[in-house]
């Protein structure tokens, strides 16, 4: 046993044949020649004869080739959901792809003012974007929708009580659910109502001189059917200013235009959640908008400045490349070019005669075959399952 021990070849003999092979840099080939070898030693234990230097070198390359693979890497869709968040949500369009580049390449004024010659905010950048296709009075950008909901949660009910309803008390997704979110921010909850029957007067009895905000979560990954019951948010907007409350509207998938028009059934807006009377409205920005992950906060004028002036705003800052993509995707929807620009509604566009030719050319190449179904929009959008086509 220890003859053949010593039979296995040294890492400079592996090495040696590695830069024969190609260049690789010295650390991690010797990483990877360690590797080979420990495998080959583990292999001679279980009885097996030493593998000669080649095929040891061979190994160590394998390993070597792994290592230099870009551990993201584009893939094939073919869940039948088209946000899914496992394969990253939604697919940035041709013009926010662009700008990222060109953000990416060069300086840029991300929080320089170079009209006055000095420094800037890089939340300008958004504002007028986001007012312009919400209908809010000012708008705010941090790197997802739990975080603002943490956020808005943390500065407006921090040591104070905010009611949920217990059918909206959800998980988000990864396992995070809406009562952890708020437990983190300081907040506490207060839950009204039933799984199934929430009524305005249940949100009303639970208002007391600690409550700070009524939180509606929109239900976005299932839905509650038959005996069911749930206050219009213009209620809840009445009640909240009844009492000097706070009413805080998380949309999730953060819709700006009406989904009907591609075949799927209504998903909230956000202007349908201002209107409505939500002081906040919070969504996301890789949903249904059809952008670059981040969280996107939109209301009154006054509560989104204080979220910019706190010390959360610079830790949950967007980069400007973030901000790039966004303010790409914003502009498809300010010149009514969405349908063609942004792919989600691109997908959703198509018709059954489009994606008949498409699934067979899939089944063919792979060996399946093709068979009538409903695709789902995924990332929280019209939890009943409708799809954009058979």
């Amino acid at each position: 046993m220890s003859s053949t021990f010593r039979a296995i070849p040294s890492v400079d003999a592996v090495l040696g044949e590695l830069r024969s092979n190609g260049s690789w840099p010295h650390a991690l080939a010797v990483e990877a020649a360690r590797t080979a070898i420990e495998r080959a030693r583990q292999a001679v234990k279980e009885g097996a004869e030493a593998p000669d230097v080649a095929t040891i070198s061979a190994e160590a390359e394998a390993i070597l080739e792994e290592l230099a693979r870009p551990s993201l890497r584009r893939v094939v869709n073919a869940t039948g959901v088209i946000l899914q968040t496992n394969l990253g949500r939604a697919p940035l369009s041709e013009r926010a792809m662009a700008a990222m580049a060109e953000a990416a390449r060069d300086y840029t004024n991300l929080e320089f003012d170079v009209e006055e010659g000095s420094r800037g905010s890089r939340h300008e950048h958004v504002r007028d974007l986001l007012r312009r296709t919400t209908g809010a009075d000012d708008g705010l950008a941090v790197n997802n929708n739990a975080a603002a909901l943490l956020m808005a949660l943390h500065v407006f009910a921090r040591g104070r009580e905010v009611i949920v309803s217990r059918g909206e008390a959800v998980e988000i997704g990864g396992r995070f659910r809406i009562p952890d979110v708020l437990r983190e921010s300081g907040a506490e909850l207060v839950e009204v109502g039933t799984t199934n029957r929430t009524y305005v007067e249940d949100y009303a009895n639970a208002i007391s001189e600690d409550t700070a905000a009524i939180l509606r979560v929109h239900r976005s990954n299932f839905q509650v059917t038959g005996f069911t019951s749930r206050p219009e948010l213009g209620e809840l907007a009445a009640l909240a200013r009844e009492h000097g409350v706070l009413l805080l509207d998380d949309l999730g998938s953060g819709c700006l235009i009406d989904t009907t028009d591609y075949g799927v059934e209504h998903e909230p807006t956000v202007r349908e959640s201002l209107h409505g009377g939500a002081d906040l409205t919070l969504f996301s920005g890789d949903k249904l908008l059809g952008g670059p992950q981040c969280g996107l906060i939109v209301g009154q004028g006054e509560r989104v400045a204080t979220l910019r002036r706190h010390p959360l705003a610079r830790a949950l800052r967007v980069d400007k490349l973030t901000i790039a993509a966004l303010n790409a995707t914003l502009m498809a929807y300010v010149g009514g070019t969405e349908r063609e620009e942004i792919p989600v509604w691109r997908m959703l566009a198509l018709e059954r005669e489009q994606l008949e030719p498409r699934a067979r050319a899939w089944a063919e190449a792979g060996g399946g075959r093709v068979v009538e179904s409903r695709s789902m929009i995924g990332g929280g959008a019209a939890p009943a399952g409708a799809g954009a086509a058979p």
